[in-house]
């Protein structure tokens, strides 16, 4: 990729846009903000949902998987289509497809039309993101890239923080279908701007020019690939995975199709994504990087609250609002954080901020039962300072020495490896909050045998606890196993939330020798000539 500091025309390098510049990164972090959102404001709906359309549990988690599925069918394909129909024009499109099909999800009568209108508003969500970062790449020069991905970076980062506790308050006071209203007003006034402030570089009008045929196979093996492992990771938990014939024949299909499609679009003369992206050692350690932090952000956002809720008696919306002061340090530190990287080796602040999420991470693993509040809020605040000195140093590293024409497919590619490491993170900690409760549950009732003194001592003196409140002896040593089963039970729990957060701590930290092979940037300055 050295070769694209020297093949640049010095007259599309100096475009500017023809308004200020951040007035842009506003307009499209709009957007963004409410398509991101959208990943988890429903997943506290969901009862509601399932009671109001007469749907079971189980049918109604397909509103979430339905959005996921398109969604990440759409992200590698967002700069083949802007590439073809205009990055302005499809942008716009993905705004109005995901604001109708928004509000058609609050009208739907039944789950059917529910999904479908969901696989509508992720197919429009899906092109939000990249369309949104290949934009800003365009707009500002390299040396400002960094401020400009931190402004981006809040609302990815904070979105899904801040979903289930809005959610929870929408369902509560209004209605879930107030949870899909609420995007109209949104997406109309981010249409109104898009079309009065954003403009297509010149380099991308040439481009467009010289597009043409389709590459159909490649976009049918991807699609088939992606929404197949979108199915098996949302599902193969409560299926019980390989226990499954439907997840075995899922498997089976994504792997053919995937392997099938890495080798025809290495192939291909107008590839629907561009694999040879890969090249580049910065941008496949930063989509590397940023498939791990979509693991932790979207794992610890499950954990946390879910850990509130089960084992210290929380509420929904006391576990949301603990969430909440580690979306305002993400919010302060990455502006803070984008000015650095004119200063500072972007690997350095990588290497910071993988530490500082290990050591949040590894900080959780001395959670027990009687944790106060303080310390919940404080270890998420940890993390989510972690999360702030990464996304928008492997955002920009990543495009640092792509040429400027590679903006887009590069930005499907690196969202979609977000949104996967998140859809693996979710699916991992489910599957082992089970599997690892079951082995601790295993080996902690081996203890609580009739030939233990200990547990004897404990079942006495539970006993006695309860007679004197009353109850016969008989009924008393009843009420004292039971307590002391559901004790055991709890403390299994806990031991796989520890779990957890130890192999999360240990994905991080693993991470950390991969960031020297990014290329070194320049601080201060431009770190690629586009």
């Amino acid at each position: 990729m050295s070769a694209a500091a020297t093949t640049w025309d010095p007259n599309q390098a100096i475009w500017r846009p023809a308004v200020n510049p951040w007035i842009i990164a506003l307009t499209v972090t709009l957007a963004t903000f409410m398509e991101v959102l959208d990943t988890s404001i429903a997943n506290v709906a969901l009862p509601h949902i399932a009671g109001s359309l007469s749907a079971g549990q189980d049918e109604s988690t397909w509103v979430l998987t339905s959005y996921l599925v398109s969604n990440a069918i759409v992200l590698p394909l967002s700069g083949w289509a802007s590439s073809v129909f205009g990055r302005k024009r499809f942008y716009m499109f993905c705004v109005a497809l995901f604001t109708i099909s928004s509000f058609m999800c609050g009208l739907a009568p039944n789950l059917g039309v529910l999904i479908l209108c969901r696989i509508l508003q992720g197919a429009g969500g899906g092109g939000l993101q990249p369309s949104e970062q290949a934009i800003l790449a365009d707009t500002f020069p390299p040396a400002k890239r960094g401020m400009a991905f931190a402004v981006y970076g809040m609302a990815v980062v904070m979105a899904p923080a801040i979903g289930p506790t809005l959610g929870g308050w929408i369902t509560d006071n209004y209605s879930w279908r107030w949870i899909f209203y609420i995007n109209v007003p949104i997406g109309i006034i981010s249409l109104l701007l898009t079309a009065r402030l954003i403009e297509d570089p010149p380099y991308l009008k040439t481009l467009n020019k010289s597009q043409h045929g389709m590459d159909y196979f490649g976009l049918g093996l991807l699609a088939v690939g992606l929404g197949s492992l979108q199915v098996i990771l949302d599902k193969g938990e409560r299926d019980d995975w390989f226990g499954s014939h439907l997840i075995l024949s899922l498997t089976i299909v994504c792997v053919a199709c995937l392997v099938a499609v890495v080798f025809w679009e290495l192939h291909h003369k107008n590839p629907i994504i561009d694999l040879r992206l890969f090249k580049d050692r910065s941008f496949a350690v930063g989509n590397t990087l940023m498939f791990v932090l979509g693991i932790s952000l979207y794992g610890t956002t499950v954990l946390l609250p879910l850990y509130m809720q089960t084992l210290m008696g929380y509420s929904a919306e006391q576990a949301g609002f603990a969430l909440t002061p580690g979306a305002l340090v993400i919010m302060v530190c990455m502006p803070i954080v984008g000015f650095l990287l004119t200063k500072v080796d972007a690997r350095k602040l990588l290497v910071f901020g993988m530490l500082m999420l290990s050591f949040s991470l590894f900080h959780m693993t001395n959670f027990d039962l009687q944790v106060d509040y303080r310390t919940l809020v404080m270890a998420r605040v940890i993390q989510s300072l972690g999360l702030a000195f990464l996304f928008v140093p492997i955002n920009t590293t990543a495009y640092a020495y792509l040429p400027r024409e590679k903006n887009n497919a590069a930005s499907g590619l690196i969202n979609l490896s977000r949104n996967i490491g998140g859809s693996v993170g979710i699916s991992f900690v489910a599957t082992m909050l089970d599997r690892r409760a079951q082995v601790h549950q295993v080996t902690l009732a081996a203890h609580a045998a009739a030939t233990n003194p200990q547990f004897q001592a404990a079942v006495q003196g539970a006993t006695r606890t309860f007679e004197t409140h009353g109850s016969s002896p008989t009924h008393a040593t009843q009420q004292a196993y039971a307590m002391l089963s559901y004790g055991l039970q709890q403390q299994a729990s806990l031991l796989s939330y520890i779990d957890n957060f130890r192999i999360l701590g240990w994905a991080v930290l693993c991470m950390i020798p991969f960031i020297f092979l990014i290329r070194k940037p320049k601080p201060g300055g431009p770190m690629a000539v586009h």
